[in-house]
């Protein structure tokens, strides 16, 4: 399922509850760095308006990837949401601190944020992302899908869980994990298997396979 080139706008959740916004910001940016040096970006995170910020992605795969690792290397304090879209996308200026743009990929994610709002406050509360398309929206369902899947599995992980997650998604041996984490090997696996960390894995490795993107 090939989509692109995909736009990502990223808000801080319940951004104005935090003590220090400005290093929350730093913070997001600092670890979306890091996963840019392991993730393809078409274009880096930057901060646009407000609490918000924005990337774009060649493929969809990119994208999910990103925003997983996003969810699980940043601390439980400082949680994001995401909306991811699909279409068209054209640079209309420069401003201070990136590129102004427009176009039906930006369209989407913002509807796609506003709806990952909605319905974390209607009926599913650990939904942090949603996605829509501008040319293939019958085809949206089978992503949002995943999204519901993924990040009610993150959101109730434990931190080591999430550490423990991420550093497998980057490739980590588990040996090398479980020496970080002072644990033992065995601990490493079990806590992927208890915690849906080998279904992410699993999922993501997937959608690197021929034919997806």
């Amino acid at each position: 399922m090939e989509f692109g080139p995909v736009g990502l706008i990223v808000d801080i959740v319940r951004s104005r509850e935090l003590p220090d916004r400005q290093a929350a910001q730093e913070r997001i940016e600092e670890t979306f760095r890091a996963i840019a040096r392991v993730v393809d970006f078409e274009q880096p995170l930057w901060p646009t308006v407000g609490d918000e910020f924005q990337a774009v992605f060649a493929h969809l795969s990119d994208a999910l990837m990103a925003t997983t690792m996003g969810r699980l290397l940043l601390p439980e304090q400082i949680d994001c949401r995401f909306g991811l879209g699909a279409g068209e996308i054209q640079d209309v200026g420069e401003g201070a601190t990136g590129p102004i743009q427009d176009g039906s990929a930006w369209w989407c994610a913002r509807d796609a944020i506003d709806e990952a709002h909605r319905r974390e406050k209607a009926t599913n509360p650990y939904l942090r992302s949603w996605f829509m398309s501008a040319d293939r929206p019958a085809e949206d369902g089978v992503v949002n899908s995943y999204l519901l899947m993924r990040d009610h599995l993150i959101s109730a992980m434990k931190p080591r869980e999430r550490r423990v997650t991420a550093g497998s998604l980057l490739g980590q041996p588990q040996a090398e994990i479980a020496g970080a984490e002072g644990i033992t090997q065995s601990a490493v696996s079990q806590s992927l298997r208890r915690s849906g960390g080998a279904a992410l894995l699993a999922g993501h490795h997937a959608m690197q396979e021929p034919g997806t993107s």
